[in-house]
């Protein structure tokens, strides 16, 4: 027997990410029960639901059964990220997709999938192009390649009848739990150890490597809200981009970072490099289609998004410190 009162369920694969982890908390605000899913656990994601599986490995009946327990209406894939290699990345970007793809196709209701790509997956563009779902994917890198591959798969399963699925294609992503993978995450850590040789009064300063670029960040929690808003719009097989709509140098971003941390700007050295990162020089996303269809827009501002970014990673490092040695 059903019960109408229950709460819809959400499932996040990739719940421990930066993204996945925000996703989560989202839904949880819009009134959805939460099965997290990872390959490990973390306890601040409490108070939902969790279940540790490596998607890409899993048996797709399975993982059907696993999502029909649950009762699972929505499916967000927020997995993935930057790895280190190619056929890593074909893992986690690539087959899980392929295998989440089968394990819907034996559900006997099959949820909607919000696949969170990548702005990545359109190439390079020139200088001053604002990038919208028209322009016809060119993925150049290893990373990009195998996004826009798990992207493709759940739009054709959508245009063949088989899912139902929306692609958002996400901007670079700021606020907090910012991965330290990322450029903004390497200056961050190298911001915290400048900090504390200053609380320890040891410090030198910090020099600082940054790229004539010019690139469009979103605050994780915004790209959270879009996720909620495409698990519930009508949007049955569309790409949606995700972003701010601006192309901010990254001096700029650099500067709000540091002025969060605290460190006095002429403590801080700037040294200029060439471009050479995964999403080239420039990118500005169009969100005209996100504000129509899921009447979206952006609502954190940068310099609030680094200084929660700074706050989240200092009270990490606090509580790291305070826990007691194995």
């Amino acid at each position: 027997m059903t019960d109408l009162n229950a709460l819809p369920t959400a499932a996040v694969l990739g719940a421990t990410g930066c993204v996945g982890r925000e996703v989560c908390a989202a839904l949880g605000r819009a009134g959805y029960d939460v099965l997290a899913v990872a390959r490990g656990p973390r306890p601040d994601l409490a108070p939902h639901a969790f279940h540790a599986l490596d998607v890409a490995a899993a048996d797709p009946a399975a993982l059907a059964a696993l999502l029909t327990t649950a009762r699972v209406e929505v499916v967000v894939n927020a997995t993935g990220g930057w790895v280190s290699t190619e056929e890593a990345m074909h893992h986690a970007h690539v087959q899980l997709v392929d295998r989440l793809l089968a394990a819907t196709a034996l559900m006997p209701r099959r949820p909607r999938i919000v696949q969170v790509g990548t702005i990545h997956e359109y190439g390079f563009v020139p200088d001053g192009v604002p990038i919208d779902e028209r322009v016809e994917p060119n993925p150049t890198t290893p990373y990009a390649r195998t996004k826009h591959a798990g992207s493709e798969a759940v739009l054709a399963a959508t245009r063949a009848g088989e899912a139902d699925g929306v692609v958002l294609r996400a901007v670079n992503v700021c606020g907090p739990h910012t991965t330290r993978a990322s450029f903004l995450g390497t200056v961050m850590a190298k911001l915290a150890e400048a900090s504390e040789a200053s609380e320890a009064s040891e410090s030198e300063g910090l020099e600082l490597t940054i790229a004539d670029a010019r690139r469009d960040y979103v605050d994780v929690r915004d790209l959270a809200d879009a996720v909620v808003r495409a698990a519930r719009a009508p949007v049955v097989g569309q790409v949606i981009n995700i972003g701010r709509g601006e192309a901010v140098s990254m001096r700029e971003l650099v500067s709000l970072l540091v002025s969060a941390s605290g460190i006095p700007p002429h403590a801080v050295r700037e040294r200029s490099a060439r471009v050479e990162s995964k999403g080239g020089g420039w990118t500005q996303a169009d969100i005209t289609l996100a504000g129509r269809l899921l009447d979206w827009r952006p609502r954190i501002p940068l310099a609030r998004a680094m200084a929660d970014m700074w706050a989240t990673d200092r009270a990490v490092r606090s509580a790291a410190h305070a826990r007691p040695a194995d």
